[in-house]
């Protein structure tokens, strides 16, 4: 099992950038997927990226395709989201969660960290 904990978020005008980080403890890190996903007020939670165990492999979701980047750093337990350009559509809290299996829908996922809010103003 794995400890999330994603910091990172902030307040932050249109067009702006910000980079999230994802920091796991245990020793078994580099075992599992990591998804980012987000939750604006009164919608659903969607998912923002993925990103395989070895980091060869990464998916992007929606809008965020061409505006953001998934990357880890298994040495440091650590999943980043890097944002850029960022819209006031993109507001919303933002976890990280860990999957043993790749692919998987967000009910696939094990872990999850309590998120961190992303608050884009114009």
């Amino acid at each position: 099992q794995v400890h999330l904990v994603e910091s990172g978020g902030g307040l932050v005008q249109a067009g702006d950038s910000l980079r999230l980080s994802c920091v796991g403890s245990g020793g078994s890190f580099s075992t599992y997927a990591v998804g980012w996903f987000r939750q604006a007020p009164g919608k659903e939670r969607e998912a923002v990226a993925a990103i395989s165990r070895s980091g060869m492999s990464t998916y992007y979701y929606r809008s965020v395709e061409g505006r953001s980047t998934i990357s880890r750093d298994n040495a440091k337990n650590t999943v980043y989201l890097q944002m850029n350009s960022l819209k006031i559509e993109d507001t919303g809290v933002y976890y990280c969660a860990a999957a043993t299996r790749w692919g998987q829908p967000a009910e696939g996922y094990d872990y999850w960290g309590q998120g961190t809010q992303v608050t884009v103003s114009s």
